[in-house]
């Protein structure tokens, strides 16, 4: 039932699939380079959650409407595109406004966060599909592995994108919002033409 090749598989799935989450939390990072140790984690954590819940909503859809989740697949880069851009686009537009007041204000609010959560992980939904021969219990603990994988992947990320935040000053939320941007416009490349 569990072996070693099961947690291999479910843990490069989660690199796999947190680094679209790692490139946003990066930015978010850019972003706000003054940003506490209790936001980097409520982050971290709300791109974890997503990580974990959607390949778990897929391996669902799967085992039970599978014929309208293949349908619905389809719209997945369409959604991220439209939620990267919308929220890359703002932070893009608010980083050339500038403005030093608004430095010490979180730049992504809650809101923001679960659009960029959903963003993220949308497309691990068709995860689903690859652990549709899990049990229930195999898929929690799988989709579990991966969220936690995601928790540290995107704290690091935040980190990373602090550090450079810092050095970047005035031009990081330029650079944050056109990162999510390009994400937005590669996961919809990778699945549309690829």
């Amino acid at each position: 039932m569990f072996d070693l090749t099961f947690f291999v598989n479910s843990i490069l799935l989660g690199i796999g699939l947190a680094m679209d989450a790692f490139s946003v939390s990066l930015a978010n990072g850019l972003n706000e380079p003054k940003m506490k140790g209790g936001r980097v984690c409520g982050i971290a954590g709300i791109f974890s959650l997503f990580q974990f819940a959607m390949p778990m909503i897929g391996w669902i859809c799967v085992s039970t409407i599978a014929q309208y989740f293949a349908i619905f697949e389809k719209c997945i880069p369409w959604i991220a595109l439209i939620l990267l851009g919308f929220i890359g686009g703002k932070m893009l537009i608010e980083g050339i406004k500038g403005g030093a007041e608004d430095e010490e204000k979180p730049a992504v609010g809650l809101k923001g966060l679960i659009v960029q959560g959903i963003a993220t992980s949308i497309d691990a939904l068709s995860v689903g599909f690859t652990i549709s021969d899990y049990n229930i219990i195999q898929a929690l603990i799988s989709c579990l592995l991966i969220g936690v994988v995601t928790f540290f992947i995107c704290f690091a990320g935040i980190h990373i994108g602090k550090k450079a935040g810092t050095k970047l000053a005035g031009k990081a939320g330029i650079l944050g919002g056109a990162i999510l941007i390009f994400i937005g416009i590669e996961i919809f490349v990778t699945n549309v033409f690829m």
